[in-house]
Parts: C-alpha cells; sequence; structure tokens
C-alpha cells in the first residue's frame, strides 16, 4: 500500500528490517548541481538529482534567473544565460533554507532587486547568520523583524573579498560567502572552528574554479564556473532512518548501496560504531569528486555514547534519528553543541524531546543537546510533525519500536520536501508489516 502524501498517517509496522535499498540522491549536492549549472559558462548534465520540493524550489529559482532546465535521456541538462538576470518575480524557496540561504550569496553579486521568501515554517527561520557576513562584503540586504526573518530582499551590485571566521560551523552560510566571493573584488576566505559539509568546494573544484583549502579555511577569488557532470550519490541524511532503525531493531540487516560517504558527513557512522553497531563500508570508490560506497548496518546490542565537538557538524541533520535510536540503547547517551538543531525545519531540540518523553522516553533537554537514558520500550503517540520532514520520518522509525502500537503523524506532506518515497522503501525493508499499514 502506498502511504499517504499529506495529511494524517497512522503508522502500525513492524520490524525487522532486512534488505538492500538505494536511497534518493543527496539533497545538499543536487541544490548545488542546479545552481553552480547555473553560473557556469557552459551546461551541466546531472544523474542522480533528487526528486523533491526543496530542490524543485532551486531550479525554478534557476530558471528565474535566465537559465534553462531540461530532461535528457535520464539526465537533467542546466544550460547557464550568457549572464544571469534580473528575477521578473518573487523567489519562492517553498521549505528550502539551503536554496534561500545559497541563492542569498549569489543575488548578492547580481545587479537588480530580487526577493526571497518561502512557506510558513521558512519564514520563520533565522537569515541574520548569512546577511552580516555578506554585508561585510557590500552586499546589500535587508529582511523582516529587524533583518531577522525572511523573506529577504537584496539589491545586487559590486561586492568585496572579506576574511569571515565564524563561531559556529554552517556549510550553507559557509557556502553563501564562497558564491559571493565569486563575484567579489579580491579573494574571499570562511574560516570554521570544525569543518563542515564540503560539497560546495568539491564541485567548485570540479567545474574549474580555483578553491583552496587550508587546513579549516576555505579561500576563493572571483571566477565563474565553466560546468560539466555531476553524478548525484545517495544522499546519507535520507539513508540514516534505515540505518538507525536497523541498528536497534534485532534481527535487522539493512544495506544501502550507492551512498555518499564524503567524511565530511560520515559523523552518523562513526555514531553507530560508537554505540556497537556492525557497520560494513564496502565497494569505495569516487565519482565526480565525491565518494560513495555500499554500506550495510546490523542489529547489535547498543550502548550510550557521548556526542559533540567537531563530530555535530557532520551529522547535524542526523541527530532526531539518533534520538529514536538512543532511546533503545543500554545506559546514557549525551548530545552537546547541537543548538543548531534550534534553527531548522522547527526547533527540533524541543520538538523531539517532547515527543520522545510522549512516547515514554527518559530525556532531559539541554540549550544545546540531549541526554537519553535507555533502553527504553515506547508506546504509540500523535505526533505533531510541525512540517518538519525529518521529525515525521525519525517517528515513523521509533513506532518500531512500539511493540506494533500505532504512533499517528498529524500531517507528512512535509516528507515530500526532501524524500517522498520514504514510506514505499520503509514499507520494502519491513518484515511482517501487517496490511492497512498506513491512513
Amino acid at each position: 500500500m502506498t502511504a499517504a502524501t499529506s495529511g494524517p498517517l497512522a503508522c502500525r509496522r513492524q520490524g525487522p528490517l532486512r534488505g538492500a535499498l538505494s536511497v534518493p540522491g543527496d539533497k545538499s549536492i543536487s541544490h548545488r548541481a542546479l545552481l553552480f549549472g547555473g553560473l557556469a559558462t557552459g551546461e551541466t548534465r546531472v544523474t542522480g538529482l533528487l526528486d523533491a520540493e526543496d530542490v524543485h524550489s532551486t531550479r525554478k529559482a534557476v530558471e528565474a534567473l535566465g537559465a534553462r532546465v531540461s530532461l535528457e535521456g535520464g539526465e537533467v541538462v542546466v544550460r547557464p544565460p550568457e549572464k544571469l538576470g534580473e528575477p521578473g518575480d518573487v523567489i519562492d524557496c517553498g521549505n528550502s533554507g539551503t536554496s534561500l540561504r545559497l541563492l542569498t550569496g549569489v543575488l548578492s553579486g547580481i545587479p537588480g532587486l530580487s526577493v526571497l521568501t518561502g512557506d510558513a515554517s521558512l519564514r520563520r527561520r533565522p537569515v541574520r547568520r548569512v546577511i552580516d557576513p555578506l554585508r561585510r562584503m557590500g552586499a546589500n540586504l535587508s529582511a523582516r523583524d529587524g533583518d531577522r526573518l525572511p523573506p529577504v530582499v537584496v539589491r545586487g551590485g559590486p561586492l568585496r573579498g572579506a576574511d569571515h571566521v565564524f563561531q559556529i560551523a554552517s556549510a550553507q552560510v559557509k557556502s553563501a560567502c564562497l558564491l559571493a566571493g565569486l563575484f567579489a573584488e579580491g579573494e574571499t576566505s570562511v574560516t570554521e572552528p570544525e569543518r563542515s559539509r564540503d560539497h560546495t568546494e568539491r564541485m567548485l573544484r570540479g567545474m574549474g574554479v580555483p578553491v583552496r583549502t587550508e587546513g579549516l579555511t576555505v579561500r576563493v577569488g572571483a571566477a565563474r564556473p565553466r560546468g560539466g557532470r555531476v553524478d548525484v550519490p545517495g544522499d546519507i541524511s535520507s539513508a540514516a532512518f534505515f540505518l538507525c532503525g536497523a541498528a536497534a531493531l534485532p534481527g535487522s540487516e539493512v544495506t544501502v548501496r550507492g551512498l555518499g560517504v564524503n567524511p565530511t558527513r560520515t559523523g552518523l557512522l562513526d555514531v553507530l560504531a560508537a554505540m556497537g553497531a556492525e557497520v560494513t563500508v564496502a565497494g569505495e570508490r569516487e565519482v565526480a569528486g565525491e565518494p560513495r560506497a555500499d554500506v550495510t548496518v546490523r542489529a547489535a546490542a547498543l550502548r550510550g555514547t557521548e556526542i559533540g565537538g567537531a563530530l555535530i557538524p557532520r551529522l547535524i541533520d542526523e541527530l532526531p534519528v539518533v534520538m529514536v535510536m538512543a532511546t533503545q540503547a543500554q545506559g546514557r547517551t549525551v548530545i552537546r553543541d547541537a543548538r543548531e538543531l534550534r534553527v531548522k525545519e522547527s526547533d527540533r531540540l524541543a520538538a523531539m524531546g517532547e515527543t520522545l518523553a510522549a512516547a515514554g522516553a527518559r530525556i532531559e533537554l539541554f540549550d544545546d543537546g540531549c541526554a537519553i537514558d535507555g533502553p527504553t520500550p515506547l508506546r504509540g503517540v500523535t505526533v505533531r510533525t510541525r512540517l518538519d520532514h525529518r521529525i515525521a520520518m525519525s517517528m515513523a522509525i521509533a513506532q518500531l519500536f512500539t511493540g506494533g502500537e500505532e504512533v499517528i503523524l498529524d500531517d507528512v506532506a512535509c516528507v515530500a520536501t526532501s524524500f517522498p518515497s520514504f514510506f514505499d522503501l520503509l514499507d520494502s525493508v519491513c518484515g511482517g508489516a501487517p496490511p492497512g499499514r498506513g491512513a
């Protein structure tokens, strides 16, 4: 049975999770393939592009700037304009914070007026962290609520390079500054306290832009990508739901094929190993600058661990389902330095803490993380997803630990932003999913 695509959904699945699957293309890389293709001097051909609403938002934005995007023989082809132009209308980024933040950097260097907005969830997500460093480069930006929230108004014009030193690692903010640097006079550098995901640097290099990385500092000068080929690997943030579920459900074994294993994104695999899961990485190869492999996780008796510091930027999006997994581990799992979770599609710390507690978990919230004591059997609960896809999918995994009780998700429309096939794939690896598993 195909799961509902919007409205409420009653989850009534049973484990274990067994089988092999491929998850959709990496969302971060998909955004960049379209956007950088739109900036290029020649065409870009993309295979494996994620077909989901967030990426559709970036495609529509790139087309609004004058690029042509088409599907040809299984490839998405981006043909850039001679020169990017002022959009004819407001650009709606939907639920995609990546689209809005990266476009803010690009549009800062394109003459003309641009307005970036999004859905109700995106309009509650803070943008000052990207506005302030871009202003240091001469960008003319404004936003509502004292420049704190979208919509963002961009009056593009001449930019100058700047040296940015950030207190919090953020690939989106870093990328916005590096993209603005492509239009700026002089060199632009970004220094972070820990390494954030480096898809921007890898793809720009692959498209001929001289990007230099020196420790935690990335440097770029004025340049224009030349285009080329991009092959998008599977998204580890999407695979995380299956891998965490398999690690904690007795009798489970799941293999995810062709998974992106960029070292700036594999914090989840480190956590799984630290908690005692059996993790096997096979067939490692690099395609178009991005490493990928087939990753297998087998269930094991999990133990609590400590997660913090430099590990956090490498698994920030996976933390909601890691919290679910931690409820099944022996002892205490402590997550720290994850304040960034409070400014995602929702306050994910508060949302997951409240929801897991209602389901019977023993959880203590901190300003920057939480402590979870386990193992704890969970019970059925009604979940307010808060328009947040990761909360919806994480609680669908949590239902597997309720002993067959029902978890009701109040609205699953948000899942389409990143992973429209999630429920069907979950059904495909569930053992003993009874008829009528979804509403």
